[in-house]
């Protein structure tokens, strides 16, 4: 038994991915001069967030902004840029982890917002950072299968709340050293908002084929990465090494099957200049074709992986091959092969 699931797809395509940026920029300096009494206290350096994550600044949404009508926003865009008109959609899948409420779905405010079709299938979608990959494959597969022609997969992260609380809950007089580092990672997050949009290739010669990937679970770190808007309780360390670990297992199985080692661009899942950095070094890859969006970013959760697609599209050329590569809280990772 392989620990690998695999995927091929042979008439999908990725027709056009867009992004909405926050207007608002929050400095790690900021959000460390909040802190500076609690890191005195802690005898922590400050440059903590620019030191170990490489993070120097993210994007929080400003006045008259929010994560809902920013999705809305890159889904129109997208759909411009596909050449799609809504009444054409059959399928929309929301993969934020961000939610107002537990029920409804997100994607019924984004379903309306956008002015989909009643005949528009549209749920939710949560699986932490994968989330928007997951959302692409389950859409490949429902589109190479005849059940819809053409989908969108959106996504909207406010990392705002969670910021607040989480600086609020560190300058108490309890929290001790491990506790401070166990909530470092949520200093990290960011907003932002993506869309892509996806159909049959045979339809678009000059789409980009979605050729397929792998996934593949280590669910015995479920509890290394707990998250919630009061805040995100990471043990670091052992994350690193798991999510390392399934990263290599997963890329070393699949060399039966694909030829990862010389894409031309690598889209990784945006944490932190340590996690980029040892994923480089472990899978032996050109740290030239591996763009980073989290040192002006952070880290925007299932967004990260298409916003920077969508930065990095200007760079693409036809015949390109370009690898998506993420893990999520879980632990899951994926990987998602793109001929551009």
């Amino acid at each position: 038994m392989t620990g690998n699931s695999t995927t091929r797809f042979r008439n999908v395509a990725l027709l056009s991915v867009a992004s909405t940026i926050p207007s608002r920029v929050t400095t790690s300096d900021e959000i460390e001069q909040k802190l500076a009494t609690a890191l005195k206290r802690l005898k922590l350096r400050s440059g903590l967030l620019r030191r170990v994550a490489g993070v120097l600044e993210r994007r929080n949404w400003g006045p008259g902004e929010s994560s809902d009508a920013a999705t809305i926003s890159a889904g129109r865009r997208a759909l411009a840029e596909a050449g799609i008109d809504a009444s054409e959609i059959g399928l929309m899948i929301n993969t934020s982890v961000t939610r107002q409420h537990l029920e409804p779905s997100v994607a019924v405010r984004i379903h309306d917002g956008l002015g989909l079709p009643s005949s528009a299938i549209n749920f939710d979608v949560a699986n932490a950072c994968l989330g928007f990959v997951t959302g692409m494959t389950l859409a490949a597969a429902m589109i190479e299968s005849g059940q819809v022609k053409y989908a969108l997969i959106v996504n909207g992260e406010d990392a705002d709340e969670i910021q607040v609380n989480t600086i609020e809950r560190l300058l108490r007089e309890d929290i001790d050293r491990e506790a401070f580092m166990s909530e470092f990672a949520s200093l990290t997050l960011g907003s932002g908002a993506a869309a892509a949009v996806i159909g049959p290739a045979d339809a678009h010669p000059s789409g980009h084929r979605i050729l397929g990937g792998v996934t593949r679970a280590a669910t015995q770190f479920h509890e290394l990465c707990v998250g919630s808007v009061d805040g995100m309780f990471t043990d670091a360390r052992a994350l690193l090494k798991g999510g390392l670990d399934l990263v290599l297992s997963a890329w070393k199985e699949a060399q039966t099957e694909w030829r990862w080692g010389k894409m031309d661009r690598y889209i990784t899942h945006q944490v932190s200049s340590v996690h980029t950095d040892s994923m480089v070094r472990a899978a032996t890859l050109d740290k030239s074709r591996v763009p980073v969006t989290y040192p002006h970013l952070g880290n925007v959760g299932p967004a990260s992986i298409p916003i920077t697609l969508a930065e990095e599209q200007k760079t693409l050329k036809n015949g390109d091959r370009v690898l998506l590569m993420g893990v999520g809280s879980g632990l899951n990772t994926a990987l998602m092969e793109i001929a551009w």
